[in-house]
């Protein structure tokens, strides 16, 4: 039977019984490259927690390869923001991509030759193989970025999350950041991104949805005219093209 990678039907969630997020309704298909924009604010980042598990909804319900998100999270690479991971903690690019094996590993105390491999593999594929050996306080912000990337790649994932993955990153960063998730794309990752940087990736974005507490979405990388009105007050500098701002 043919599954949704991800499923959200009718979710409401939020903090202590209070809603951040109000009857969203989305779908993540196979092959996607979905960029979820908006306001600081506006839940983006609420409903990540929710699909990853970590926050549990209010009503509604999400899916991920038809299972719920306790057990379907599995699927899931993560990429958190650059200020959620501590950069200063003592531990090197190796051992911090091993540790998204985490769930292979169980409660063994070390990592077999297989999931070494696994991270050997990911840490090529993220183009990070000769920093391998280097502490993480050692790394610039896009080399951090890229040990990240490669920490989710390394369990092999049908989907990828990635929260503000280029923020603060100079231009040559965020090109190779997006280099790699275009080429995991092509190889059939389902990528959902949450991003203020639209304008830079709109030619690897197949779609495109709008979070301001509910959600509105687009077949198409297309912003629109109601997804301004939802998500910004004045519209930001990469919706020029769809006119001027106005206070009214």
């Amino acid at each position: 039977m043919w599954t949704l990678p991800i499923e959200i039907r009718n979710l409401t969630s939020g903090y202590d019984g209070a809603p951040a997020i109000e009857n969203v309704n989305l779908e993540l298909r196979e092959h996607d490259f979905l960029a979820v924009i908006g306001p600081n604010g506006g839940g983006k980042s609420t409903l990540f927690k929710t699909v990853l598990g970590l926050i549990k909804p209010i009503s509604g319900s999400i899916t991920i390869f038809g299972e719920p998100p306790s057990t379907g999270a599995r699927n899931i690479g993560y990429v958190p923001q650059n200020g959620m991971f501590d950069s200063a903690y003592p531990i090197r690019v190796e051992e911090v991509v091993l540790s998204g094996l985490r769930a292979y590993k169980g409660f063994r105390p070390n990592y077999d030759r297989e999931e070494k491999d696994m991270a050997e593999k990911a840490m090529e594929y993220a183009e990070i193989h000769d920093l391998r050996k280097r502490r993480i306080s050692d790394l610039s912000g896009g080399q951090l970025q890229r040990v990240l990337l490669a920490r989710a790649l390394a369990p092999l994932p049908s989907i990828l999350m990635l929260d503000e993955p280029t923020a603060n990153l100079d231009p040559s960063m965020k090109n190779c950041t997006y280099d790699i998730l275009r080429k995991a794309n092509s190889e059939g990752v389902a990528v959902m991104i949450i991003t203020h940087d639209i304008g830079s990736i709109s030619h690897d974005v197949k779609r495109v949805a709008c979070m301001n507490r509910r959600l509105i979405s687009n077949d198409s990388p297309e912003i629109t005219q109601e997804m301004v009105n939802l998500g910004f007050h004045c519209a930001p500098e990469f919706l020029h093209t769809l006119g001027g701002c106005s206070d009214e």
